[in-house]
């Protein structure tokens, strides 16, 4: 039974209260031409209406307050990022993240404690894989505590958007674009990084659901050589139509096998995958394919301390049949059981022996 307590002695988990955000300096771009603000609420919105919205939150964007641009200097460097009001942004026609998709994503939460103090969990983390993931995008980044500093601060500014505990989380989702204007197939000449943020409901409504997937065998999510173990915004365009079609045939998500194959477990959709049997938990092993997911990398770090075998490796398919729990876990779905997989329209239901759960806190 994989049932563990969520716990790290050796990880930053950023926790501030009321007072903090009150005396928070958040900074301040330099130029009031591209309309910077202090982070103070917004007179659009009354905190009634806002509490009123809780009950009906989806897993869709919400106009909070602020967000934060930053953009590059010459040399690379990040400088003068701000908070500015909730709003468009400008962009060049021949921007490269438009044209030629020069662009990468991260996103994580933050969430409400009981005592009203709002918690963000391995900040540090997302900072290092947006660094690794620009690298291969031949894109310069903040540094992890610009990254850091940024997040800190916009969650700050959207302190009110934030639902209680028990209603959902604040969706934080930094990104960084290549800003035109180019035309060849080359590095933009200027970068943009801009956080929004949005108040969504929790997955586990109604407690705990084991969801219902579907093995896809002619799409593929990765292929070797590409950009599958970053969070390349080119990455999850190209697998719409296979989750279309399987929410239309009636299944929660899709699980994706290797490109070459087709055999060993890849990802979900936006997730990694996890098989346990007996004592032992395998998922499939980092590389050129697979996105190092921080809350798998939380899973194996606790399960190791639990007393688990935890095995990094190729995990064929058939695997999957045999296993005594299988689950997904991301930033979006924390930890999720599996009910059933289906294979080549054939459905295997995975007995609950257990569930498999990290709880958060």
């Amino acid at each position: 039974m994989f049932n563990v307590q969520l716990s790290f002695t050796n990880t930053t988990i950023f926790q501030f209260s009321s007072s903090f955000m009150a005396q928070h300096h958040l900074q301040l771009a330099a130029t009031s031409s591209h309309g910077w603000l202090r982070a103070t609420p917004s007179d659009a919105h009354s905190e009634t209406s806002v509490d009123k919205r809780w009950d009906s939150l989806a897993f869709n964007p919400v106009k909070t307050d602020y967000i934060y641009v930053m953009k590059s200097c010459k040399d690379g460097s990040f400088s003068n990022g701000g908070l500015r009001q909730y709003g468009n942004i400008e962009i060049s026609p021949s921007a490269a993240v438009l044209n030629y998709g020069q662009g990468i994503i991260e996103n994580l939460k933050a969430y409400k404690n009981k005592n009203g103090s709002i918690i963000l969990f391995r900040v540090e983390e997302n900072g290092l894989r947006m660094r690794v993931g620009a690298d291969r995008m031949c894109m310069p980044a903040p540094t992890i505590e610009q990254f850091v500093e940024a997040v800190t601060s916009t969650v700050s500014a959207n302190e009110r958007w934030v639902p209680p505990s028990n209603k959902g989380f604040l969706h934080v989702q930094p990104l960084l674009m290549g800003n035109g204007p180019v035309l060849s197939l080359i590095p933009a000449p200027e970068f943009i990084f801009l956080i929004y943020v949005t108040p969504v409901r929790n997955y586990f409504e109604g407690g705990l659901k084991p969801i219902n997937v579907v093995v896809e065998n002619d799409i593929h999510r990765a292929t070797l050589g590409g950009v599958g173990n970053i969070k390349a915004i080119g990455n999850y365009a190209g697998i719409m139509k296979a989750q279309a079609k399987a929410k239309a045939n009636g299944f929660s998500d899709v699980l994706y096998l290797d490109s070459i194959h087709n055999r060993y477990l890849e990802e979900f959709s936006t997730a990694n995958v996890f098989i346990v049997k007996d004592n032992t938990i395998s998922t499939p092993v980092l590389g050129r394919t697979i996105l190092p997911g921080i809350t798998r990398k939380s899973i194996i770090e606790i399960a190791h301390r639990q007393g688990f075998k935890v095995e990094e490796r190729l995990v064929p398919v058939e695997e999957l049949f045999d296993a005594d729990e299988v689950f997904c876990c991301g930033n979006a779905v924390c930890v999720l059981p599996v009910g059933s997989i289906t294979l080549n329209g054939k459905r295997t239901t995975i007995e609950e022996k257990s569930v498999p759960l990290i709880r958060h806190h």
